[in-house]
């Protein structure tokens, strides 16, 4: 299969400023998922989508093709993730006059996964019958148990409301958490649908240590310590 990645690492970041060039264990954050990607077997190419010329370069440095800067009507934090899918393969389409088999988009926030977590992801892919393959990991907190929401008055009520009273966690349905490892999708139905749930979706477990999602300081803290845990 013919699959090229896109890692999109945009310049701004309000939950972490400079979240994408933020040295972690001696690389910038997007730099890992460079070369993960570039060092899983299913993966032909690695194209990164950026608005920043600094991000671009690092993306160069670790092997990446950056053959465009995004606009900036897709690199405010109200952009559609999906939209950036979608002009990039718009990009691959015009230039190159064909798409790939498969998109494979592997986020920067989420450097401790592996490269064989990118397999499996497109190896779930290739079996056929999804048009995406999203990761996940088990949920710590249930809709149906210990999720709640608040009304104006400060009330609380259970996301999910069951038939009877649950007192256990082991008698609630079990949810997973999505996560930013990777997904894989089928070119076309990103061009022609307006996102992941309109379609088949296939998902594959990965364990929660290589499934910190880094968003905020302490995400980044957490993911240093559990990667410098994994190093000794």
């Amino acid at each position: 299969m013919h699959a090229i990645a896109l890692v999109c690492a945009r310049g701004g970041s309000k939950g972490l400023p400079g979240k994408n060039l933020r040295p972690f264990r001696g690389r910038p954050l997007v730099a890992h998922a460079v070369m993960q990607a570039r060092a899983a077997a299913s993966v032909a190419r690695v194209l990164v989508s950026t608005d920043d010329p600094a991000i671009a370069e690092a993306a160069r440095a670790e092997g990446a093709e950056v053959p465009f800067l995004r606009p900036p009507d897709l690199a405010g934090d109200r952009a559609p993730e999906w939209l950036v899918w979608r002009h990039a393969l718009e990009h691959l389409q015009r230039t190159e006059g064909a798409l790939p088999a498969a998109l494979v988009v592997v986020p920067p926030t989420a450097p401790l996964r592996i490269p064989a977590d990118i397999d499996r992801a497109v190896a779930a892919f290739d079996d056929g019958g999804a048009d995406v393959v999203v990761t996940v990991t088990a949920a710590h907190r249930n809709p149906w148990f210990n999720m709640v929401t608040l009304d104006a008055s400060g009330q609380a009520r259970l996301v999910n409301a069951p038939a009877g009273p649950i007192t256990r966690r082991q008698d609630v349905p079990v949810v997973h958490d999505m996560t930013t490892v990777a997904y894989v999708a089928r070119p076309a139905f990103v061009l022609a649908h307006e996102g992941l749930f309109t379609g088949r979706v296939r998902a594959i477990e990965v364990p929660p240590e290589r499934a910190i999602d880094i968003d905020t300081l302490l995400d980044f803290r957490i993911a240093e310590c559990l990667a410098a845990e994994a190093a000794a």
